[in-house]
């Protein structure tokens, strides 16, 4: 159902649900087929070659291209438009990610040639996750939904593809093998492309305009568009001046490297030393997916009502340690899928509360740019943490690392919270997303990925 608004720049328009509903389906099934993947692909490494470390290399290869492409894509985002750049990464992660399979089954998948298909693969999917992060303040203004509600509907979308992944990706393992779920994983980016290219409305997603003061104090479109550096320099001295941003980027920086080496070396080494297999990683997996999609529908409907510095916090003390903590204890599967369960409901909050701020403290037409450099400096550690980890379970054991990640994990975001630019968390709220301020939010934990 449609209704006559008026949009932002005064002319009748039409509010329609169907641009937020596009970009979160797009969002959704590209989410899930990297969620199979991520159970897939380190099962195939770890039961190929025995190995951790190698295990750990590969999602290296995997994120460090990420990271990198994700960094510098920003201004291309802007320039060019999030829609072209969706529709086309997703395109080329999906024949990507169809090649792992196709060169397995023809005897020709040797180690290095699945690195650089994993590393291509990392590469394109940074633009694309951007690109589809980018849509969604527009989409909410077309469709007159409040930001921090469609940054809340944003980490739903990303929690159930967190849901249905793992149990999809642990399923298909366990029965067909991960070759299966890599096949999955192709069709997911195929069908996202096609959404993206299909279904969203003409003239949404297109380049951001770029507006300068004129000498009578109005806005007008820049005559000559600015250059790729540029735009990526006005990024990064947007990002520069914000205290609360670098502080949030170096905490999330570290819990995001915690979580890697979690997800991609831990849980599997757990999995295999404990008997349970891989099945049991999609179901943990979809136990804290089901409670973080009741978590971020909560914060979707009252986070505007709550203090965001205090369900941030509250979300991070229930969703890092006790992971870590529970899984070294030698706990039954009950007490592992329990704490598993308040884990997720807690990181269920901070993702839409992170993306709420962002929405609206960056100016639009720099959003492509900024939440670039923003995720990839919070994420510069995620290529380490499937490395560094493997390498240290082969040193001293699985038990020892995860009560080490446990503490430190607790100990980064306690301290971090001590610092007071946090205060300006929560007197971020009610301001408009479209105006620029001399602040900035962090791109530090969006859809994508999240930290948790």
């Amino acid at each position: 159902m449609t209704t006559d608004v008026p949009d932002a720049g005064g002319i009748p328009g039409r509010r329609s649900l169907r641009p937020l509903t596009g970009v979160l389906a797009a969002m959704a099934v590209s989410l899930t087929g990297t969620r199979v993947s991520a159970v897939a692909l380190p099962w195939f490494v770890l039961v190929t070659t025995g190995s951790a470390t190698q295990t750990g290399l590969v999602a290296f290869c995997e994120m460090t291209p990420y990271v990198a492409a994700k960094a510098f894509a920003g201004p291309l985002v802007d320039r060019i438009g999030p829609r072209t750049v969706s529709w086309s990464t997703d395109l080329a992660s999906a024949t990507a990610a169809a090649a792992v399979p196709l060169f397995h089954t023809l005897d020709l998948l040797s180690f290095p040639l699945l690195l650089v298909l994993v590393a291509l693969i990392g590469a394109v999917r940074g633009p694309g996750d951007l690109a589809k992060m980018v849509m969604v303040p527009e989409a909410a203004d077309r469709g007159g939904v409040p930001l921090e509600r469609a940054a809340g509907l944003a980490g739903v979308t990303e929690r159930l593809a967190s849901t249905v992944g793992p149990a999809v990706g642990g399923s298909l393992v366990g029965l067909l093998g991960p070759m299966t779920g890599l096949v999955v994983n192709a069709g997911c980016f195929a069908l996202g492309s096609l959404v993206i290219g299909v279904a969203l409305p003409r003239g949404m997603g297109h380049a951001a305009d770029e507006t300068v003061s004129g000498t009578d104090g109005t806005d007008r479109k820049e005559q000559t568009e600015p250059g790729y550096w540029r735009r990526f320099g006005e990024g990064f001295a947007f990002l520069r001046g914000e205290l609360l941003l670098l502080t949030v980027i170096v905490m999330v920086g570290i819990t995001n490297l915690l979580d890697a080496g979690f997800n991609t070396v831990l849980m599997p080494v757990w999995a295999k030393e404990s008997g349970h297999g891989p099945a049991a990683i999609g179901l943990m997996g979809s136990v804290m997916g089901a409670t973080a999609v009741a978590g971020s529908l909560i914060a979707a409907v009252a986070a505007h009502r709550l203090r965001r510095r205090v369900v941030f916090f509250t979300g991070f003390l229930l969703a890092g340690a006790p992971r870590f903590l529970v899984l070294a204890s030698g706990a039954p599967m009950g007490v592992v899928l329990a704490v598993f369960a308040v884990s997720g409901f807690g990181s269920g909050f901070l993702n839409p509360v992170l993306g709420a701020v962002l929405f609206e403290r960056v100016p639009r037409h720099m959003l492509g740019r900024v939440n670039a450099l923003g995720d990839s400096l919070a994420w510069a550690g995620i290529p380490l943490g499937g490395l560094i980890t493997g390498a240290a379970v082969a040193a001293v054991g699985l038990s020892p690392v995860l009560l080490a990640g446990g503490a430190a994990y607790f100990l980064t975001t306690n301290l971090a919270g001590l610092r007071p630019e946090w205060r300006e968390m929560d007197r971020a709220r009610g301001r408009d997303s479209s105006t620029p301020v001399p602040e900035k939010e962090v791109g530090a934990t969006s859809a994508h990925h999240p930290t948790t």
